[in-house]
C-alpha cells in the first residue's frame, strides 16, 4: 500500500502542535463515503505496554465483514504520551503494519480519534494524509467537546461540538450501550462515515474492523 512521507516523527512538542495546525488546512471533510462501492474495510488499532508498541491492521470485506487480511508491527515506544499529540507517538508503528498490507482498502476506520481533536488533527486525519485515501476515527471515550447523550436504541446519534463547531457524532452501536465518538479523518465526510461506522458494527459495541485489530495488537 502506497505511503507518502510527509514529515519526520521526532518533533519537540511546540513544532509538533505547529504542523498539526499547518496539516489540518490540507483535510478533505466534504467528500462523502460511497458506501455501496466498498469491498475492503481496515480496522487499525495500537497496543503500547512495557516500552514497546504493537499496531495491527485487520482487513475485512465489506459488507460481509469477513475476514482478508492481518498485519502487525511492533516498535519501542519512543515519543512521550502527550495529550492531542498521539499520532506521533503511535503513527510510525501503525504506518509499518499499513506498509505491510498486500490488500487495498478503501476505507480505513482507527481506534481514535480523526477531526475530534483541538486541532483536528487526531490519528486518523494525520494518517488519512500519508496514506492519501478515507479514514475515519472511531474512539471509545469522550476526548473534547461537548454533546447531549443519544437516545438508548442502536442507530441513535448526538452532535458532538467544540468552540461551536461540529467536529464529530456520538453514536450509539448498540442498544443500551455506551456510544462511541466517531469522526471524519481524510477523504470522508461525517454523515458517511457514521454510516460506515454502524454499518461494521453489526453485533458488538465496536466496528467489527477495529475489535479485530484490537485483539491481533494486543498478541502481537
Amino acid at each position: 500500500m502506497r505511503i507518502q512521507p510527509l514529515h519526520t516523527w521526532d518533533l519537540e512538542p511546540k513544532a509538533a502542535i505547529a504542523l498539526q495546525c499547518e496539516l489540518a488546512g490540507r483535510l478533505v471533510s466534504d467528500t462523502p463515503l460511497d458506501i455501496d462501492s466498498i469491498k475492503l474495510v481496515a480496522g487499525v488499532d495500537v497496543s503500547v505496554k512495557r516500552g514497546q508498541s504493537r499496531a495491527a491492521v485487520v482487513v475485512m470485506s465489506f459488507p460481509e465483514l469477513s475476514h482478508i487480511e492481518t498485519t502487525r508491527a511492533q516498535q519501542a515506544t519512543s515519543y512521550p504520551y502527550i495529550p492531542g499529540l498521539l499520532a506521533f507517538r503511535e503513527g510510525p508503528v501503525v504506518l509499518e503494519a499499513i506498509g505491510k498490507l498486500n490488500a487495498e482498502p478503501d476505507v480505513l476506520i482507527f481506534d481514535g480519534m480523526g477531526q475530534i481533536h483541538p486541532r483536528r488533527m487526531g490519528i486518523a486525519a494525520h494518517l488519512g494524509l500519508w496514506l492519501g485515501r478515507p479514514t475515519i476515527g472511531c474512539g471509545k471515550s469522550h476526548y473534547i467537546g461537548e454533546y447531549d447523550e443519544p437516545a438508548i436504541e442502536k442507530g441513535s446519534r448526538s452532535p458532538l461540538f467544540y468552540r461551536e463547531q461540529q467536529l464529530g457524532v456520538v453514536l450509539r452501536t448498540r442498544r443500551a450501550v455506551k456510544p462511541v465518538f466517531v469522526s471524519a479523518g481524510h477523504l470522508a465526510d461525517l454523515d458517511s462515515a457514521v454510516d460506515l461506522v454502524l454499518a461494521c458494527a453489526p453485533r458488538f459495541r465496536l466496528p467489527a474492523p477495529i475489535r479485530a485489530a484490537h485483539k491481533a495488537a494486543s498478541l502481537a
